[in-house]
């Protein structure tokens, strides 16, 4: 289907102009400088769209061009990129070439958060690989794609059960999984982290990088599924929380080992103080 950029600049009656073009069907329209911007596919009928603009304003101007034949999904494509954290990589697929697959998590970039794209996926790996111990069982509570149990087995860990509550992000997870050769050790369990942890406990790791009141709320279930000595990472915290995040963790008896900054987000590791 081809698609064409229509360019809009009103005279002097604004408001009427961009309700005229709602009204002939234009889904959305953006505004550049003094002009509206939209774009139609072959099927609009782009001359009531111009006696709409010219009804509203009449000194209005109207301009089209072809829109460029684009692969979004490539184009989506090259702005996912590598990353190296420590002595691991995160990296798509289509950049895993070259790379130890002893130390390389490959991520399938879709639905589902955790590509290296984000900070807070960047501190947890960053904070893995001081804090996991070969042999811990580890609960990654939110594991969307499944990036931290798998960094988690290929730091030595037992296993790894990947805990997530959205149903469609477990394909992405479990292809992950296997993708990576880590099946034996990480589990991808669909449901919710507060009824799944008594389960899968005693464990020695919790990894969660989900939002910050939500961790709060699992302090509880987390310590009661931690074997002695157990220690956690949270993340998902912004920095402006960090003070607020730091009583909790006190007053629910944690004491933090580490912490890293990344842009506006903090990653805190913990041990039961």
């Amino acid at each position: 289907m081809s698609w064409t950029t229509v360019r809009v600049r009103p005279a002097t009656r604004r408001d009427d102009v961009l309700a005229a073009l709602f009204a002939a069907g234009v889904g959305g329209v953006q505004e550049d400088g003094d002009a509206y911007v939209t774009q139609i596919d072959e099927h609009f009928d782009i001359d009531a769209l111009r006696r709409a603009v010219a009804e509203a304003d009449p000194g209005a101007e109207i301009g089209t061009a072809p829109l460029p034949d684009v692969d979004w999904a490539e184009a989506w494509k090259r702005g996912v990129t590598a990353h190296a954290v420590g002595g691991l990589v995160v990296t798509p697929p289509w950049l895993a070439a070259g790379t130890d697959p002893a130390r390389t998590i490959v991520i399938e970039p879709e639905m589902a958060f955790g590509t290296g794209e984000h900070a807070t996926t960047r501190g947890v790996l960053a904070l893995l690989q001081s804090v996991l111990r070969p042999g811990d069982r580890v609960a990654d509570l939110g594991a969307g794609s499944a990036v931290l149990s798998i960094a988690a087995a290929k730091l030595g860990a037992r296993r790894a059960a990947a805990i997530e509550l959205d149903p469609d992000a477990i394909g992405n997870a479990e292809a992950n999984v296997a993708a990576n050769g880590v099946s034996d050790c990480v589990t991808v369990v669909l449901g919710d982290a507060a009824t799944l942890l008594p389960l899968v406990a005693p464990v020695d790791l919790v990894l969660a990088n989900i939002l910050s009141g939500v961790i709060r709320g699992l302090l509880p279930s987390i310590g009661a599924a931690l074997a002695p000595g157990g220690r956690a990472i949270f993340s998902g915290i912004m920095e402006s929380e960090r003070n607020e995040m730091l009583d909790a963790l006190r007053a629910a008896g944690w004491r933090v080992t580490e912490e890293r900054t990344e842009d506006a987000w903090w990653t805190v590791a913990v041990v039961r103080a």
